[in-house]
């Protein structure tokens, strides 16, 4: 048997009899054992009825297995996930086709896929005889609470023969990956004090230059529109020379996730730490709506999506690929093994970071103090501090934001920080809508340059 189109099935070259017997079912080697022990005891008392007896019954599994080794199906088998990347909670389907692209008729096939057991059990169909050019359509569901990758395959059909007495597995070498991402929350937009530049109500201009060296205005290039000629400068220089044009710069926004393992307890869907990575990933899906560069930096100083453009997701790449990006990112991130957010702070005082939203674990004196550093760079800052004392206690009936330290949160504050408690469970929407008006409250008394995001 062989596959053709999306995988290649293995066609059990190697192995022979040894293969051929190893396929024998419970009712194949029952016979076998009953035809040996008849033919014995024939020889023993020498009738020959009964040797009859037991060579069928000995041969009857032996033929069976060896026809059924020999049977050359062409079969061809693909996957189809829809969709690819889920969020987590959310139901996927897996479509299985298979396609009988021999002149042969197959006979009775039974069809399993492979799947970690966190997606569901292991699906198994049972495929009617595919007649020669037709094809079978069969699919499942997969669903995880957990975030991850996980990989579907290899496809393996089972062949058996009519009278069950020997069964064979081939299987086809392709899997498909199924991508879990955090669970994303839809977010109002509201206004946050940050550097918002060409989008926003802090909109700023600035010059759009076509290279590092074009500090002036440059010669006329073949291709130039005309009506950027400066005509004065032209005169002066004796060539013709060009304007520069003014055009928006995208606003800037950096999501910090921190990840350190000292900074959670606990585990599983509903931890505090996985409260964060869904967060990470509701305002980097909400930024990117509304326009913004956005940039997810870890504790460890690692950025995404890479290191052009600062890591920025600039104007010349589609959001919906920065987001997907970033979603994979976050599909697989783990505790680091960090034991501070000095790394982060290095990457964001090399520059003015815009916004900057901040998923926070613990924060012990030492690293309250870093992360209140880390305000002097950005146009605004917002902080979401989990405590895991908070988390890991039963869960309370009292609503709104709950301060996991009032002397750390008031670290941040005075350093400039819109700083919120995140308490057990609690809806990112709503400490979001918080945030906001903290921020107006600030803004009241004396805060100015607000952007709209």
């Amino acid at each position: 048997m062989s596959a053709a189109g999306h995988a290649e099935a293995d066609r059990g070259e190697k192995g022979g009899l040894r293969t051929a017997l190893a396929g024998l079912t419970t009712r194949g080697r029952s016979f076998l054992a009953a035809g040996i022990a008849a033919a014995v005891c024939a020889y023993v008392l020498g009738q020959s009825d009964l040797l009859r007896v037991g060579l069928l019954l000995a041969v009857l599994p032996l033929v069976c297995a060896g026809v059924l080794y020999r049977t050359r199906y062409r079969v061809a088998g693909s996957r189809r996930l829809s969709p690819a990347r889920v969020p987590a909670s959310a139901e996927a389907r897996v479509h299985l086709r298979m396609d009988n692209v021999s002149r042969l008729p197959t006979g009775l096939l039974m069809l399993q896929d492979r799947v970690p057991y966190v997606l569901g059990p292991r699906p198994r169909f049972v495929l009617d005889r595919v007649e020669a050019g037709g094809r079978r359509e069969v699919s499942y569901r997969v669903r995880s609470d957990l975030r991850g990758r996980y990989p579907l395959g290899p496809l393996q059909l089972r062949l058996t023969d009519p009278f069950g007495m020997c069964e064979l597995t081939r299987s086809f070498s392709t899997y498909d990956t199924l991508t879990v991402i955090p669970r994303v929350e839809s977010l109002p937009p509201v206004r946050l004090t940050g550097e918002a530049k060409g989008y926003g109500d802090g909109r700023q201009r600035s010059l759009a230059l076509a290279g590092e060296d074009d500090v002036i205005p440059r010669g006329y290039r073949y291709g130039d529109d005309l009506r950027r000629v400066h005509w004065r400068l032209t005169a002066r220089y004796g060539e013709l020379m060009v304007r520069r044009e003014e055009q928006p710069q995208r606003s800037r926004c950096t999501v910090l996730l921190d990840t350190r393992g000292l900074a959670y307890r606990g585990a599983g869907p509903d931890s505090a730490f996985e409260w964060a990575v869904s967060g990470a990933a509701s305002v980097l899906v909400h930024m990117l709506e509304r326009g913004f560069s956005v940039r997810l930096l870890t504790d460890t100083g690692t950025s995404v999506p890479g290191e052009g453009a600062d890591g920025f997701a600039g104007a010349n790449q589609e959001s919906a690929d920065a987001a997907g990006l970033m979603m994979d990112t976050l599909a697989v991130v783990d505790h680091s093994d960090g034991i501070g957010l000095s790394p982060a702070y290095d990457v964001l005082r090399g520059g003015t970071e815009g916004l900057l939203v901040a998923f926070f674990g613990d924060l012990d004196e030492e690293q309250a103090t870093v992360a209140a550093r880390m305000r002097q760079r950005s146009g605004g800052a917002l902080a979401f501090v989990l405590d895991s004392d908070v988390w890991t206690r039963e869960a309370t009936d009292v609503p709104g934001p709950v301060d996991p330290g009032e002397e750390r949160l008031r670290l941040l504050r005075e350093a400039g920080w819109t700083a919120v408690g995140v308490p057990r469970g609690a809806s990112l929407e709503q400490l979001w809508r918080h945030a906001d008006r903290d921020r107006m409250g600030l803004a009241a008394t004396g805060g100015s340059g607000e952007a709209r995001s």
